[in-house]
């Protein structure tokens, strides 16, 4: 298992709820697949460098996980499909 940091941006339109939802629903994806979350850390809502989906705001959130490099491919394109989440980004420590 390699170690990892998983940065992510939730649009501004998802209610804060639904925002939390997301953030548990990765972390458990993460423990599901026999990894390990050793911190999350909410940055909140911020400006976007540039428009994404017309939309200039969206609520950061960092990760440092391990997990298989295997699983690393899979969660990204759940991410992919994932209402909410505007962009996502592993970076391998």
């Amino acid at each position: 298992m390699n170690k990892y940091e998983l940065l992510y941006i939730i649009s501004s339109d998802v209610a804060e709820e639904a925002r939390e939802a997301l953030i548990k629903k990765f972390a458990s994806y993460v423990e599901q697949k026999g990894g390990v979350v050793s911190g999350i850390d909410k940055w909140g809502m911020k400006k976007l460098a540039y428009p994404i989906n017309f939309k200039t705001e969206g609520f950061y959130v960092l990760m440092n996980i391990e997990l298989d490099p295997k699983e690393v491919d899979a969660m990204g394109k759940l991410m992919n499909i994932t209402e909410g989440i505007v962009r996502q980004m592993f970076v391998r420590k």
